[in-house]
């Protein structure tokens, strides 16, 4: 054993010592086995794909509902671009290039949303699943999926009526800063709201909603720092590619900050099936492996199970005993 791998393996020691260090590890850990990148770059590009329509339809349907420069409209509208930091004020301005005609609006905008959306929520699901390694004979098929994707679109409609209700106390009349600071209280609890009943929406039933509290907090919270935090991240990628590629930095901060989003939503699952299932602590380096690494490691294997009368099983060798070739 050379001088790096003693210093790790004292590193590997300490961490899985304390529970703090262990968990965020594990954490870590069981983000990469099930390949948490590329999960957060599917979310964000079906996200991109369905925004424009989304918002297409949305700044249609005010047009239909209300003349220009209604109260109302104006609040949603807003509401609606706030949820991008920095990029929402030039959202706003290109997709209202895009409502020329109303009529056309509203068709491109319902069969972008049909398509759009629900790819977007249907990578969720399938991210939900991934990160609680459903086995795929117990996930919920096509007609369930797109129940639950309508279900979804709902609560986001609904969560954007709740946001701009919201809005409307703090930028409506002259409020003292209690009233700005308890609606910003009462928007983190929506928040939390929000990512407790998707989980429920987006995660197979095998699945209890108590074990996915813990990350319905932690995302929750999260997701309104971003909101604050992330105009600042985003107006940094933004310095010096706004100069260079004009309108095209839109797209990079927006990308940016999607893929944030998508980051958050994810570690708030992974959060929860390690908490759920006690997967920490986790070795930096094998072997030997712990209760904790096997438990991942035969989930992942589990994971491909496609039929009912297929049969599915790991195990592992004894002592870690590489060179022996029995199961």
């Amino acid at each position: 054993m050379n001088l790096v791998e003693r210093l790790v393996r004292r590193i590997d020691r300490g961490q899985q010592r304390w529970s703090a260090t262990a968990f965020v590890f594990g954490l870590i850990r069981k983000y990469g086995d099930d390949r948490g990148g590329a999960l957060a770059a599917l979310l964000t590009f079906y996200g991109f794909l369905s925004l424009f329509p989304l918002l297409l339809l949305l700044i249609t349907v005010l047009g239909l509902l209300g003349p220009s420069g209604h109260s109302f409209a104006e609040r949603v509208e807003h509401a609606a671009f706030s949820e991008f930091p920095i990029v929402g004020t030039k959202l706003s301005r290109n997709i209202h290039g895009l409502h020329d005609h109303s009529t056309l609006g509203l068709v491109v905008g319902i069969l972008g949303v049909l398509w759009g959306s629900q790819g977007a929520l249907q990578t969720a699901q399938y991210a939900q699943s991934e990160v609680w390694n459903i086995p795929n004979v117990q996930r919920p098929g096509f007609l369930p999926r797109l129940g639950r994707t309508a279900a979804t679109t709902v609560l986001l409609g609904a969560f954007l009526l709740a946001t701009t209700i919201l809005a409307g106390i703090v930028t409506v009349g002259h409020h003292g800063g209690w009233v700005v600071v308890g609606a910003g209280v009462v928007s983190l609890f929506a928040n939390v709201g929000l990512f407790a009943v998707a989980f429920r929406l987006l995660t197979p039933k095998v699945i209890q909603w108590s074990d996915m509290l813990a990350g319905s907090v932690v995302g929750g919270v999260a997701w309104t720092l971003l909101q604050y935090a992330g105009g600042a991240l985003v107006s940094h990628q933004l310095r010096n590619t706004s100069k260079v590629y004009g309108n095209f930095a839109l797209v990079l901060g927006l990308l940016a900050f999607l893929y944030l989003s998508a980051e958050v939503i994810l570690y708030a699952s992974e959060l929860n099936v390690v908490r759920a299932r006690h997967l920490w602590p986790r070795s930096m380096v094998q072997p030997p492996l712990t209760t904790a690494d096997k438990s991942v490691l035969s989930m992942l294997v589990l994971e491909s199970k496609r039929r009912p009368e297929q049969q599915v099983s790991t195990g592992f060798l004894p002592h870690g005993d590489l060179t022996s070739t029995d199961p």
